[in-house]
């Protein structure tokens, strides 16, 4: 399969957590020759499968956590693949860490105001929500993509916040008209009653404050904001403020944090998820090195909290993030490879893994997938292939899809990763904004190179296309 430079300049990094921090510790006794202690243990993530709670490739054993969901009690029943939360607990050698709390909050829950096909983006609260490869959707969206949504539906949106303030997406969920509206970001314009968030409005005159350090929102925090509705000029009306900056863990314990670089000063120096991050000459790096570090980077850092509340990177690996999607039957499955449409897919610890067949797993992974299953992959290149970020297993309907970048075109054929695409008379044939049609030839005037998405029927290892899209 051949790797696309265009599909190399556009690829995100990602920093992956690896082993766990503080005192070495062999066969259950530590360093200094006592039994292992437990040490207190931070994470922040997307959650990736079930069975407790997988985030950040380690499972979090919930058996006695107490769950919060949007400020209230809950369950684990109340999460899904995609929600980003924070867990605290502890972790001793050798076994899997124990979850105290787990906290989630959304990014943004309201109605959407618009949606851009083309830019793959929707507006939420006057709060932009990017959709990639990583976002999962929910199975009551269809399909399972901004197509499935329309303007006014309310949303809940979960995922991590850009340098710009934008949401990137990792799990979207419709919601009933008329709840709660929340939204979380960084103050500004503060004055008597009022803030803005990304230039949309907040009226928190008649809300309640929650552990400001001087009693009141003021520029550069970052809040959540909660209301019931919006005022006559579109504003929110809110309930509850709440001050958002607050520490992360407790100095010696061992953390972890995915997300995306929203401040940046050096290696030294940086922000994920306004968590302040150092490297340092110990810091190990995988695929990369401390000159990848950048604004919008997304990364997942692993290390330890300091006396100052600052996470001391331990180990840092880069991955590239895509928009490669394959949705096929499963033909073959080898260790940490599956086969789909002839290409072989890898799988790795940050694999996110859903199940939305009629089965619906809740602790689905790896190990529950059979040749014959149908499943939608997302994932990436790199030099070696294919690798999925995220793996959802769903009921075959008869359609197969691929996306990805066009390789050769043979009018009326062209190839994707290996795979050819047949075109014909039935062929519909749109344009990057999901609306335009175009005829065959404007099509293969400019595919070669281009992301595209092709779905139809498979016949032997060809595609007959019914639909083809560009989606650069």
């Amino acid at each position: 399969m051949k790797l696309h430079p265009m599909f190399i300049l556009a690829s995100t990094l990602v920093i992956v957590s690896c082993g766990g921090g503080g005192g070495e510790q062999v066969a259950g006794i530590d360093s200094r020759g006592g039994p292992p202690s437990a040490v207190g243990v931070v994470a922040k993530g997307s959650i990736t499968g079930f069975g407790s709670v997988i985030v950040n490739g380690l499972t979090y054993d919930t058996n006695s956590a107490t769950f919060t969901i949007d400020g209230s009690p809950g369950t684990q029943a109340d999460l899904a693949v995609g929600d980003v939360v924070v867990i605290t607990g502890t972790t001793t050698s050798g076994a899997a860490p124990i979850a105290s709390t787990v906290t989630f909050d959304d990014a943004v829950e309201g109605p959407i105001s618009e949606i851009d096909l083309a830019a793959e983006t929707l507006t939420v609260l006057g709060q932009l929500v990017r959709v990639d490869g990583a976002t999962s959707f929910d199975d009551s969206i269809i399909p399972r993509s901004l197509d499935g949504l329309s303007v006014n539906d309310v949303v809940e949106v979960s995922g991590f916040f850009l340098a710009d303030g934008s949401i990137s997406a990792t799990r979207i969920e419709v919601k009933a008209a008329g709840g709660e509206l929340e939204l979380t970001g960084t103050v500004s314009n503060a004055g008597a009653g009022s803030f803005d968030i990304n230039g949309f409005v907040v009226d928190f005159s008649g809300a309640m404050l929650e552990n400001f350090p001087n009693g009141a929102p003021e520029n550069g925090q970052r809040v959540e904001a909660k209301g019931n509705g919006l005022g006559g000029a579109g504003e929110l009306i809110a309930t509850r403020v709440e001050y958002k900056d607050g520490d992360f863990g407790d100095d010696g314990d061992e953390a972890e944090v995915e997300g995306f670089i929203t401040a940046f000063s050096s290696a030294a120096d940086f922000e994920v998820e306004g968590i302040r991050v150092t490297a340092n000459a110990q810091t190990v790096y995988e695929n990369g090195s401390s000159a990848d570090l950048a604004l919008n980077r997304k990364v997942e850092v692993e290390g330890s909290i300091n006396a100052s509340g600052v996470l001391i990177a331990e180990n840092i690996e880069f991955r590239a993030s895509g928009a490669v999607r394959v949705e096929a039957l499963v033909t073959d499955v080898q260790a940490s490879q599956v086969t789909i449409l002839g290409i072989d897919i890898r799988v790795d610890d940050a694999t996110r893994y859903e199940d939305s067949s009629v089965m619906d797993l809740e602790n689905f992974d790896f190990l529950d997938i059979s040749v014959g299953d149908y499943l939608e992959v997302r994932g990436y290149e790199d030099q070696n292939g294919l690798i999925a970020t995220q793996i959802d297993r769903d009921d075959f309907q008869g359609d197969v899809a691929l996306r990805g970048f066009v390789e050769s075109v043979a009018d009326p054929d062209f190839v994707i990763l290996g795979v050819t695409i047949s075109t014909s008379a039935a062929t519909d044939f749109t344009d990057n904004d999901g609306i335009t049609d175009l005829t065959p030839l404007q099509f293969f005037g400019q595919a070669n190179g281009r992301l595209v998405e092709a779905s139809g029927t498979l016949n032997g290892a060809i595609i007959n296309a019914g639909e083809v899209e560009f989606e650069d």
